[in-house]
């Protein structure tokens, strides 16, 4: 089992450098509000690189006349800029007291000429604000020392902004932040489900981060990321415009709505049936509906309706309604969804018989940012009976697996970092995939065996005899960790503690006692 050791680093990476640079710029702005400022100036100077490179390119070839032309730029997924929208000229007019209007001026301009761009970008921040002119300043030129393009391989600005958005995460802390689900969390999910090809989905997708792993999935197993679809919609205005942006930067396109808007009031996607579905809903979410309203919505077809006090199983049945008949869906929850009585008990025992649960996994505490508590990944599969599967050239025969559930418990497992977070080391997650898979395979009886403390296969039976309960360790077998030990020896030890105690303090009171008859007080 993986031990948690604490990550060090000795020398700054660009982008540590590059926030604390930008981190000076805060003084009494928000988080919340300051890393649209950053994010937005991060994405201006990755945009305006990209289109100096397509216009000397152009011009290279000949084609100047073409060079003022958006679709010469369009066809190379590069972002037409207007000279108000590129970054030569901001950093020449970086210290002029109008910088702001100028800044928002850009994103306005580059927005509106590209239509990929449309709610992409802040809306009037800088000027609103009313952010220091020297410290805004120091912040450009600082970002124009980042060479974006120099190395496409190292995807430089996916990391900066990655990074970023996780240090913004983590500055807003409890209670806010929920734009991001932590990288760890999120690759694990895709090496879960493995998103190949098809539609992908995430119903509350936040800052876009589900896809970026999804589309680095894909790369990385040398798929095709022409095979994928995206599908989102995002509730929040300005994390609807955060997500957005996260795609652009790395040339995803993706469906997200045509605005910021709540899932289950309006569902931008309403016959979607989604392949692979990712999320990370809002744990516990209670203001989610009133209680006469939906009760005949079509999602929970077939089931009771969610109860109005908790929206775990709204999400949940929203996705099961989102599922292809193949469709797999891989989500973050509450581990209190596990074994909640009422409609909850109901919908979860219904989803058990209908045979769609195939995993359930809990997490380490402190892997979020917003919360301390351990949660838990499930995974649902609409055919988990036997059939074979040919991808990228590699053949993988499945097993059938109906009528079983395998259960993970992960809680001692992970790595420390930042000094009060955890998280699942690339070696963890690969660990915990191919444990995954071996069990899902034909020759599971080979690769797989259920593992005390960690691991263990229950069949329905066994889950139903659990009253449909789906915490691990009902059915994970537990070592009994106080054998070897003399019962007798280690109650006297603790008695013989107790007493040293008690007579210390006894001793106290009574020191205090003749200190106060010394100065002429009964006690």
């Amino acid at each position: 089992m993986a031990k948690r050791q604490a990550v060090k680093k000795n020398t700054k990476s660009i982008e540590e450098t590059l926030w604390d640079s930008a981190d000076k710029l805060r003084g009494s702005v928000e988080p919340s509000e300051y890393k649209h400022v950053v994010l937005a100036l991060i994405f201006l100077k990755f945009a305006s690189d990209r289109f100096e490179h397509r216009r000397a390119e152009l011009i290279a070839e000949g084609k100047e006349k073409y060079a003022d032309m958006v679709e010469f730029y369009a066809m190379k997924n590069v972002f037409f800029l207007p000279e108000e929208s590129r970054w030569s000229f901001l950093v020449k007019n970086a210290k002029q007291n109008d910088i702001a209007v100028k800044i928002d001026t850009a994103l306005h301009t580059a927005e509106k000429t590209n239509k990929a761009l449309q709610g992409a970008l802040p809306d009037n921040y800088f000027s609103r604000l009313n952010l220091d002119v020297s410290k805004l300043a120091a912040l450009l030129d600082t970002i124009n020392n980042i060479h974006t393009l120099k190395d496409q391989e190292q995807d430089i600005i996916g990391r900066i902004y990655e990074y970023f958005l996780r240090k913004f995460a983590i500055k807003e802390g409890k209670g806010k932040g929920e734009f991001y689900t932590p990288k760890a969390i999120v690759n694990l999910i895709a090496e879960m489900i493995e998103p190949y090809r098809g539609i992908i989905y995430d119903p509350c997708c936040g800052s876009g981060g589900m896809f970026v792993q999804s589309v680095k999935f894909v790369e990385a197993h040398q798929g095709n990321t022409k095979n994928i679809s995206i599908y989102g919609q995002e509730y929040t205005g300005t994390t609807y415009k955060l997500a957005k942006m996260n795609l652009a930067i790395r040339g995803i396109s993706g469906n997200l709505g045509e605005v910021a808007a709540d899932t289950f009031s309006r569902d931008q996607h309403p016959d979607l049936k989604a392949d692979f579905i990712m999320a990370n809903p809002p744990f516990n979410q209670d203001d989610w509906r009133t209680s006469d309203e939906l009760i005949h919505d079509a999602r929970w077809a077939g089931y009771d309706v969610p109860p109005a006090s908790n929206a775990n199983y709204g999400w949940i049945l929203h996705m099961v309604s989102k599922l292809s008949e193949n469709g797999v869906a891989g989500f973050i929850l509450a581990n209190g969804a596990l074994s909640g009585g009422g409609e909850e008990y109901k919908i979860r025992r219904k989803m058990i018989e209908n045979d769609l649960v195939e995993a359930i996994m809990v997490l380490p505490r402190d892997m979020f940012y917003t919360t301390d508590i351990s949660v838990t990944l499930w995974i649902l599969n609409k055919n988990k009976k036997e059939h074979t599967v040919k991808l990228n050239g590699v053949t993988k025969h499945y097993r059938d697996r109906t009528g079983e559930i395998l259960f993970v418990d992960l809680r001692r497992w992970g790595s420390e970092y930042e000094k009060m977070f955890v998280q699942l080391t690339p070696e963890d997650i690969a660990k915990v995939a191919a444990n995954f898979h071996n069990w899902q395979q034909m020759d599971c009886a080979k690769t797989y065996q259920n593992v005390p403390e960690y691991c263990y296969s229950a069949s329905a039976d066994a889950v139903k005899a659990n009253d449909f309960s789906l915490v691990p360790s009902k059915y994970i077998e537990f070592v009994d960790r106080d054998s070897g030990i003399d019962f007798d020896t280690e109650m006297k030890r603790i008695q013989k503690t107790f007493k040293a105690i008690l007579a210390e303090e006894t001793e106290s009171q009574a020191e205090l006692k003749r200190a106060f008859k010394g100065l002429g007080y009964e006690v």
